[in-house]
């Protein structure tokens, strides 16, 4: 007896691009599952992307990358450069919804923000961590970052992040 099982589908493509002020709500929304209201994001994403918000020894330029599922916004990653503790650029936000953890979006993610920050001539960049947020510390841990102080980790050389398989 031959069983006849359906084809699996594919999974569908995720795409990376950069951001624009049409996917503020959908970012705000990603950020605002774990921290703060969505409403306050959206005033900060915009602003910060228009350039208007500038966190501390920020510079221009910056950039956001979201990835994208069957039209929906699953992630997204933002830079800028800085001056902040000696390094040259700053991991501003990375956020990947629930459902699409542990499949590689924020590596992918993290690669482009790489691919910015190397084609912008920046190689040390710093990112805030909170001391208790244990899967982000080995997240960047195990993509090259160490410890700076409490709060902040660094790349010496982000570049090392684009040689990772």
């Amino acid at each position: 007896m031959n069983a006849t099982f359906p084809e699996t589908p594919a999974a569908e493509e995720v795409l990376y691009r950069p951001a624009t002020l049409l996917d503020v709500s959908a970012m705000a929304q990603l950020r605002s599952e774990h921290w703060g209201k969505a409403p306050d994001w959206e005033h900060t994403i915009a602003t910060y992307l228009s350039g208007e918000h500038h966190p501390r020894h920020a510079l221009l330029p910056r950039i956001a990358i979201v990835a994208e599922q069957n039209d929906e916004i699953i992630g997204f990653i933002a830079g800028h450069l800085t001056r902040r503790h000696q390094c040259d650029g700053e991991l501003q936000w990375i956020n990947v919804a629930e459902p699409q953890r542990g499949q590689g979006v924020a590596s992918d993610l993290l690669h482009h923000l790489a691919e910015w920050f190397v084609e912008n001539g920046v190689r040390r960049v710093c990112v805030d961590v909170q001391p208790r947020n244990a899967d982000a510390r080995a997240f960047y841990t195990r993509h090259g970052a160490e410890r700076l102080n409490d709060h902040w980790m660094l790349w010496t050389d982000i570049a090392r992040v684009l040689s990772e398989s």
